[in-house]
């Protein structure tokens, strides 16, 4: 049975953190959405006791109203970072009216557009504070591609991309984090609902699935591997034409 040592994958985890940053940006700082949920949490905390809370700054962007902004201004208070409030819906209504004059904008565009202007974001201001975006996606979200390709996908490294939901929650508590934090209904802030309504399935049951080969029942199971295999192309470099001008 698969038995996942979490004081020996966090300690890893900073380790790998810190030569990172030894490699790719010895004096630069971490930039990161800050939602308030246990991956931006987690991720957050991993980055604070690898580098220090004066190397890492949190960014909120919310889209308009985010009724659950406290537990974002929580972690920030409860880590010690700095942080700024962007908020995004004037830019994301000015996109829609703007796309929109020529052609009706789908359902799933306007889903992933202020994902892809939050990504945006954090690149403006990690170029203007010497940064490094975290991308902090899980292995669970990878697996099923519930992520926006060029908005939370995308990022200059990626802490959590090879832990669970599951593993993800005991890391968080391991690190001390409020249990309302590592533990918070996830919702993906785009369209309202959770990440458990939008898949289908429980992150517990792909969890088992994707460590301990544990089938779900045969239409959950058809589904997950459908949408694993759809959604690889976002985990991958983009394909290009290899032309060799000697043959």
């Amino acid at each position: 049975m698969y038995n996942f040592n979490v004081s020996d994958a966090t300690n890893k985890c900073i380790e790998w953190i810190k030569e990172w940053f030894e490699k790719n940006g010895k004096d630069c700082n971490v930039i990161i959405g800050i939602s308030g949920g246990k991956d931006s949490s987690v991720c957050a905390s991993l980055c604070v006791k690898a580098l220090g809370k004066d190397r890492v700054f949190g960014v909120l962007m919310p889209q308009g109203e985010q009724h659950d902004i406290e537990y974002a201004y929580e972690l920030c208070n409860n880590l010690g970072i700095k942080y700024k409030v962007v908020n995004i819906k004037n830019t994301v209504e000015a996109y829609y009216d703007a796309l929109g004059s020529d052609f009706e904008l789908t359902k799933q565009t306007k889903t992933n557009l202020p994902s892809r202007v939050r990504m945006v974001t954090l690149y403006a201001i990690s170029q203007s504070m010497n940064g490094r975006v975290a991308n902090t996606c899980n292995m669970s979200e990878d697996w099923v591609g519930y992520s926006t390709k060029y908005g939370d996908a995308a990022g200059d490294f990626s802490p959590l991309s090879t832990f669970t939901v599951t593993e993800v929650k005991k890391i968080g508590e391991y690190l001390g984090l409020p249990h309302r934090l590592t533990h918070k209904v996830p919702i993906d802030g785009l369209c309202g609902k959770t990440d458990e309504d939008n898949l289908g399935f429980a992150y517990d049951v792909l969890d088992k699935y994707i460590r301990e080969g544990i089938e779900p029942e045969k239409e959950i199971k058809e589904k997950i591997d459908d949408m694993h295999v759809r959604n690889l192309f976002k985990l991958q470099l983009m394909p290009s034409f290899k032309y060799d001008p000697y043959i």
